[in-house]
């Protein structure tokens, strides 16, 4: 299981950040400066739907990876990422587990999303978070007068991600960037944004072919 998540852990890790971002920030109440502001923000998204392009750069400044696809997610929990070939790739929350599927292996992996999710740092990501002052060190800074910047550090040493900077242009996300633990810098824009336009829960769903391995992470 550790082979599987360090090898999509760029993918992986920044899929479920984005679900962290979307899924925790409803609670504002008891919050104060660069964190309430960003609740608030955050909390007047019930959906969001765009196309990405993220990019993974190594330590050493060089470009190891490049993928575009689309994601979208709802309150409460509902969560959808499809990257393109050549790096195809599904993960699917439902706020109960994540579904990853690749159909270059012919495999989907079943990760449950309960207590135990603190023993494994990259799904403790997706998990809910009734107050990030709790987990996370927040600070933002006013860029112009259209774009706003904050910043998550994770007080708890056992993340996979150092840090997380979310940019907003206009109240609308438009990009992130995560420091992970390999010293890997993912940088995810995303263009073609809809706030709050209506979508259907059966669109949170994961369809594979027959015969596909099936693999639940029971650990």
């Amino acid at each position: 299981m550790q082979q599987y998540l360090l090898k999509h852990l760029s993918t992986l890790v920044t899929a479920l950040a984005f679900a962290l971002v979307f899924s925790s920030s409803a609670a504002a109440v008891g919050q104060n400066g660069a964190t309430a502001e960003l609740a608030s923000l955050l909390g007047s998204y019930e959906t969001y739907q765009a196309d990405f392009i993220q990019i993974v750069v190594n330590e050493n400044g060089s470009k190891v990876q490049e993928t575009r696809g689309s994601l979208k997610a709802k309150r409460p929990g509902l969560f959808y990422w499809e990257t393109s070939a050549p790096l195809s790739q599904f993960i699917v929350s439902d706020g109960n587990s994540v579904e990853v599927y690749d159909p270059d292996l012919e495999q989907v992996t079943v990760h449950n999303l309960d207590d135990r999710v603190q023993t494994t740092p990259a799904l403790l990501l997706s998990g809910e978070v009734d107050n990030l002052e709790d987990t996370y060190r927040v600070s933002g800074r006013e860029v112009s007068d259209d774009i706003r910047e904050f910043t998550l550090e994770p007080k708890s040493e056992d993340s996979l991600f150092v840090s997380l900077r979310l940019t907003f242009f206009k109240n609308e996300l438009q990009e992130m960037r995560m420091q992970d633990s390999l010293s890997q810098l993912s940088v995810l824009s995303f263009d073609h944004i809809r706030l709050n336009e209506a979508v259907e829960k059966s669109a949170f769903t994961l369809e594979y072919p027959e015969g596909v391995d099936v693999i639940r992470d029971e650990s």
